[in-house]
């Protein structure tokens, strides 16, 4: 006779899964949305005339770091944190969960913990670029084994349990983007809302550790951790009889046989992700007001139409998943509509986008630009969610674990091939 799974109490788990999505996302957001601060500090003055207003001509010429920290920036993120995902969907059976998600955690406090020092600490662009980059890095790297580690916990869990980490990390951008709005409402010095941007983020993040620390008292949590020990004990006892080198080889053939059963959702996600950070931020970002009588505006335009507008629509996207998951998972229209989303990346070209050496402006109003902005994110963040959702429940029970870490694999694999596809893109408008 099966056992009834326990009731989650107060939805504590729920909330802690969302907690903890919102900590694997928010430094990488924090890191995003921060671009004005970073780019700030790589202004190259020299290359500003004397007789011309500084800050005018400073914007008109911008040094190569500065040109290129977008797309170094996204290329620096995304390529560590595939790589580690991978190493996540091989290695998670030999390394304790407790090490790979609380170790991640607090490795990506200490390196806020430094950037907020180092806001404080006059550096010359070059080596400040250098060590933002390798920042970078690390908390991606560290990142990719909490996304997939968490992934993996909530493949353990029902289907409704992925929707909470998605939710948080849409969250997580929206968090950072509003940060980032308020600190320059508050009229501070750059340097000095960044400071308390950075430790804002270290709060956060330290409220994730804790979460975590409290997850396996829960009984809801703990009952389905056991019945996947207890499964995998059954099926390591059955293997005992086979000699090792068969069975690595029915490891490897495991592995295999799990990815055909989610082959179409996998690809959907990377796919999904490809187009998304392809465009987003190395093109959006370098969209400008066209409106003549911009005051403040142009000041919040980026803050506030590309960073805070993206994450709110895309958090409301993972967050609709909830309540709503159409199209079902055997359904072609779902990687129909992911393909659909190409259409993004023309769409975005041709808003104002400067510097821009091929293509001719033919969106000039912002209304434009914040329209497709609204179903780019709102899009990005429902078929994401959705793919991620299905990907664990499309295989055996026992399977789950090893099918939410391919697939938290593939949602990486997106990730790099738009940050390397994000430099074409640039470079064509």
């Amino acid at each position: 006779m099966a056992i009834s799974s326990p009731r989650d109490k107060y939805f504590g788990v729920w909330l802690i899964f969302f907690m903890l999505g919102l900590g694997t996302l928010l430094p990488w957001n924090f890191f995003m949305t921060a671009t004005m601060y970073f780019t700030s500090r790589l202004k190259d003055y020299s290359l500003v005339d004397s007789s011309t207003n500084q800050t005018e001509a400073a914007g008109e010429h911008r040094s190569v770091l500065e040109a290129k920290f977008n797309n170094v920036m996204t290329l620096c993120a995304m390529l560590p944190l595939l790589l580690c995902t991978c190493l996540n969907s091989f290695l998670h059976s030999l390394i304790s969960q407790r090490l790979r998600v609380m170790g991640s955690l607090l490795v990506i406090m200490f390196v806020f913990i430094a950037t907020a020092v180092l806001v404080k600490v006059p550096l010359e662009p070059l080596p400040f670029f250098s060590v933002t980059m390798v920042k970078i890095v690390i908390i991606n790297s560290f990142g990719a084994v909490l996304q997939g580690s968490l992934f993996g916990m909530a493949g353990l869990l029902p289907a409704s349990y992925t929707t909470p980490i998605m939710s948080g990390q849409g969250l997580a951008g929206t968090f950072a983007a509003f940060a980032m709005t308020c600190a320059i409402a508050s009229g501070s010095e750059l340097q000095d809302a960044a400071f308390g941007y950075f430790i804002t983020a270290c709060v956060v993040i330290f409220l994730s550790v804790l979460s975590y620390v409290l997850l396996p008292k829960l009984e809801f949590f703990h009952f389905y951790q056991e019945r996947n020990r207890k499964q995998r004990s059954d099926e390591e006892n059955s293997l005992n009889l086979m000699n090792r080198v068969d069975l690595n080889r029915r490891q490897s053939i495991s592995m295999m046989k799990i990815f055909k059963k989610i082959r179409l959702l996998a690809l959907s996600v990377c796919f999904t992700f490809t187009i998304t950070i392809g465009t987003f931020p190395a093109i959006t970002a370098d969209t400008r007001s066209t409106l003549t009588d911009r005051g403040t505006w142009d000041q919040y335009f980026i803050p506030v139409s590309c960073f805070l507008l993206f994450n709110l629509c895309d958090w409301g996207g993972r967050s609709l998943t909830a309540v709503c998951m159409w199209p079902e998972k055997d359904s072609l229209l779902l990687p129909v509509s992911v393909v659909c989303r190409l259409v993004f990346v023309p769409l975005f070209m041709l808003c104002n986008v400067q510097p821009r050496l091929h293509l001719p402006v033919f969106f000039h109003h912002d209304g434009w630009f914040i329209f497709f902005m609204i179903l780019f994110a709102f899009s990005n963040g429902y078929l994401a969610s959705l793919c991620m959702c299905f990907g664990p429940k499309n295989v055996l029970p026992h399977e789950a674990e090893t099918a939410g870490t391919i697939m938290a694999f593939f949602l990486s694999l997106g990730l790099a091939l738009g940050a390397a596809l994000s430099f074409l893109f640039r470079a064509l408008v």
